[in-house]
């Protein structure tokens, strides 16, 4: 064996422990897509999802990407420097008026357009300052513009939400230039950005701040246009960025600015001009989901509210400890890797499908199952998840005041 294939080998320990215990929980094969799904031929409920608004599935969403699909196949088979159609322009355009910027550029991924951003405008002379409960994106995003010779940013991370930490580095930089990077809803612990105060300190420091609104998008504000119309913050921060992988039911990145801000990205972001372009079956499905949006948003955002409102009651009042959420995400705090791992297989058992973050996904201790309340799902639904959640919350102990430590193996 070449030291690659020993490296593997020791990487996947605790996977193949999960296998042999049978409480592997990841890569389950989807037979149908939505919310109710089936694996393995069983129907199973997805609690774990993104799809905020439960429109990924309407019929008129599936029929636009069918034409489209007629029209111009499943993908155009360059980048959109060489491959731009009327579509993508025609939804850019859209966008940048919904969210209420100048400008919108549409990358394949939400992950690439957070990358070609901070490449595109980090150098030598930039401070890239992070909250350090960045996503993956952010992170890589840094560290990539980092590793460009001659161009090297500053990097430095400040306390989750904290505005003194924010602004203690915003005073010690080293650079003459920064650039705040902060996330409207963190995904994993469903908390919102304290962004008000964010902006006001930026503002006093000259430095701009991007807003990752992705988890945002379609949920908060009025309209559903994010955290920034939530909080009447309109034109105070100069890009964000967001997806179609939530509410918009497909894949690809959203990225808002002035004109010339959005123009510099997309002569000099590598993750957009080599990369191909959005399939436009998944520009059509997003138009439509848009659509909806504009003549129905505030009905769609007020019926995920009204639901997350009465997970979040029942889920507290049984007991459960759902972390720093205060949103439509709300982790449901196991607080060891074997709680969480069997807690997902037993509801997968009775066809509920949580998702569990272990170690080292999480820090020790904060394990939990990620569960995603969306306007899509019934009330029977959340009714038969809080009754299995509750039984199985006293079978592993992870109701508040019944921790007993971490659990034992089970007997072999």
């Amino acid at each position: 064996m070449s030291w690659i294939d020993e490296k593997a080998h020791a990487g996947l320990a605790q996977t193949r422990q999960a296998r042999e215990e049978q409480v592997y929980p990841y890569y389950k094969e989807f037979e149908t897509g939505g919310l109710r799904t089936t694996i393995g031929g069983r129907p199973v409920v997805n609690f774990s999802s993104n799809d905020y608004l439960g429109l990924t599935n309407h019929p008129k969403v599936k029929e636009a990407s069918i034409k489209a699909v007629e029209r111009y196949a499943c993908g155009l088979s360059s980048s959109r420097v060489q491959a731009t159609t009327a579509e993508h322009v025609a939804l850019e355009k859209r966008l940048a008026k919904w969210f209420g910027f100048e400008e919108c550029l549409l990358f394949t991924t939400g992950y690439q357009a957070m990358l070609g951003t901070i490449v595109s405008l980090a150098d030598k002379d930039t401070t890239l300052v992070l909250d350090s409960y960045s996503h993956a994106c952010i992170l890589d995003g840094s560290f990539l513009a980092a590793g460009v010779p001659g161009r090297s940013p500053e990097i430095r991370f400040f306390n989750h939400n904290s505005s003194k930490s924010l602004e203690r580095i915003l005073k010690t930089r080293e650079r003459k230039n920064a650039l705040v990077i902060v996330e409207g809803v963190y995904s994993l612990d469903g908390d919102r950005a304290h962004i008000k105060e964010f902006v006001e300190i930026c503002e006093r420091y000259d430095a701009p701040i991007i807003v990752d609104d992705a988890h945002g998008t379609g949920t908060l504000g009025k309209r559903g246009t994010g955290i920034l119309e939530e909080q009447g913050l309109q034109g105070k921060v100069p890009v964000v960025i967001s997806t179609f992988s939530k509410t918009f039911g497909g894949i690809g990145g959203i990225l808002l600015g002035t004109t010339e801000v959005v123009e510099h990205i997309k002569h000099f972001a590598r993750s957009f001009l080599f990369s191909a372009a959005l399939p436009v079956p998944v520009v059509a499905a997003a138009s439509t989901i848009l659509d909806m949006l504009e003549d129905n948003g505030p009905a769609l955002v007020a019926e995920l509210h009204q639901k997350a409102a009465y997970m979040r009651e029942k889920l507290t009042g049984a007991g459960f400890d759902l972390g720093l959420s205060n949103t439509h995400i709300m982790p449901v705090m196991c607080r060891d890797d074997r709680k969480a791992l069997f807690m997902h297989m037993a509801l997968l058992e009775c066809g509920i499908f949580m998702v569990p973050v272990v170690y080292p996904g999480v820090k020790q201790g904060e394990q939990r199952l990620r569960l995603n309340v969306t306007r899509g799902h019934t009330q029977e639904d959340m009714d038969t998840a809080l009754e299995y959640l509750k039984s199985y919350g006293e079978a592993f102990f992870v109701l508040s005041g019944e921790d007993l430590g971490p659990m034992e193996a089970p007997a072999t």
